[in-house]
């Protein structure tokens, strides 16, 4: 009876000790799991801010280039700009050279009258 009861005993003692070795490993799993989540988490978080860097570059670049382009479109009005108005210039010269010569060929033609006249 004494020798049942103390193999009862150590029976009962035999499966909480494979209850705790049980438990325990259900704990480690759970803690290894955390861990992994845990990392994934930081592995998204880090991945997530890299594209935000990426997309902020491509951004500024777009911005950059945006604004070159409104540059090089300025530039270039402003290039045919002066040439219009180099040429308007150079027209307004002509006008004004043509009518000094007719003034200067009507003062002749009116001495030569004059002349004429007196002779």
């Amino acid at each position: 009876k004494k020798e049942r009861e103390k193999e009862r005993k150590e029976e009962r003692k035999e499966e909480r000790k494979k209850e705790r070795e049980k438990e325990r490993k259900k704990e480690r799993k759970k803690r290894k799991a955390r861990k992994k989540e845990r990392k994934e988490k930081k592995e998204r978080k880090k991945e997530r801010k890299k594209e935000r860097k990426e997309e902020r570059k491509e951004k500024q670049e777009r911005k950059k280039r945006k604004e070159r382009k409104k540059e090089r479109k300025k530039e270039r009005k402003e290039k045919k700009d002066r040439k219009k108005e180099k040429k308007r210039e150079k027209e307004r010269k002509k006008k004004t050279e043509r009518g000094k010569n007719n003034q200067a060929m009507f003062a002749k033609e009116k001495n030569r009258k004059r002349i004429r006249k007196t002779q």
